[in-house]
């Protein structure tokens, strides 16, 4: 059997379902040392702000059973140095989709920043993170608020021709309202799920092992839930869904879609193996051809 894993998002042609998920990548220029980056079906790249960030106050990342907790709180160098320098470094050693991952703190400024990306060279996309735990504001108190997603949404949508895709954050009481609401907005797709607020406590010490109280928890713990999510805003919109969360296997990714994603993110694996995408890519055909599926469109949404 011959198995495509090729997939179509929101007019993006993708020669396999796997991206890294941002701020677990970087810009790619330490990856670039370990495999050939072209191999990914996009790369999606850390977060940017309007101006640089150093982000939360250490110790901000810390091991935690089935997963890691982080607090890095959205540090990047803004979004000149982002344009003038990550992008043409990106450039020179991958020749893919780029996906673009925006951050603000109101809707004007997330507009100027889709403005900024927009035409910039092998940018496909733009991801706008509206879900990011670790911030005091905006954040997933955006990502929280149906008219606030929306507004977000619009005012993106208003300064650039590319594909939008919104970020969401999984501390909601109802998911799908918030994806209708980014659909209602003009979103192109969804990316779901960010990380869920957590705490871990040093019993020695006594106080949580971070240096902001709750932090983002991510990695295998949390897919059963991102899975019931990504399956919950497949039914509930009409656009395409980009999977995250716990993925670190090619069956994790046919699970996915399964649930009815369109492609998929691995994010807290890279942190563990930076050979995670290319090995999951790798085996992603041959799980294909054991299951007897001979393409992703045949099992999108079966749930």
């Amino acid at each position: 059997m011959k198995c495509n894993i090729g997939v179509s998002l929101a007019g993006i042609d993708l020669r396999n379902p796997v991206m890294p998920a941002s701020g677990t990548f970087g810009y790619g220029q330490e990856y670039k040392e370990v495999y050939d980056l072209s191999l990914l079906g996009a790369i999606v790249t850390k977060s940017v702000t309007e101006e640089p960030r150093y982000g939360n106050p250490l110790p901000r990342i810390a091991e935690c059973s089935q997963g890691m907790m982080n607090s890095i709180g959205l540090q990047n160098p803004g979004i000149k140095h982002y344009i003038n320098e990550d992008l043409p470094h990106l450039r020179e050693c991958y020749y893919g989709p780029i996906i673009s991952n925006i951050s603000g703190f109101s809707p004007e400024e997330f507009g100027r920043l889709a403005a900024a990306v927009d035409g910039q060279e092998q940018v496909a996309a733009i991801e706008v993170n509206i879900s990011c735990p670790n911030v005091k504001e905006g954040g997933s108190a955006f990502g929280s608020d149906p008219e606030m997603s929306r507004k977000i949404t619009e005012e993106v949508k208003k300064n650039t021709s590319l594909p939008v895709f919104v970020k969401l954050t999984p501390n909601v009481t109802d998911i799908t309202e918030i994806a209708r609401a980014c659909e209602a907005g003009g979103a192109d797709g969804i990316s779901l799920i960010n990380n869920f607020r957590a705490l871990k406590i040093d019993l020695k010490a006594r106080k949580p092992v971070t240096a902001v109280k709750y932090a983002g928890l991510s990695g295998p713990a949390i897919k059963p839930i991102a899975l019931r999510m990504v399956n919950e805003v497949y039914h509930a919109v009409n656009i395409p869904v980009i999977g995250i969360g716990g993925i670190s296997k090619a069956d994790d990714v046919l699970e996915m879609v399964m649930a009815g994603a369109s492609a998929v993110q691995v994010g807290t694996a890279n942190l563990i193996d930076p050979w995670a995408c290319p090995e999951i890519i790798q085996k992603l055909p041959q799980r294909m051809e054991e299951l007897g599926i001979s393409s992703l469109d045949e099992i999108r949404g079966v749930i």
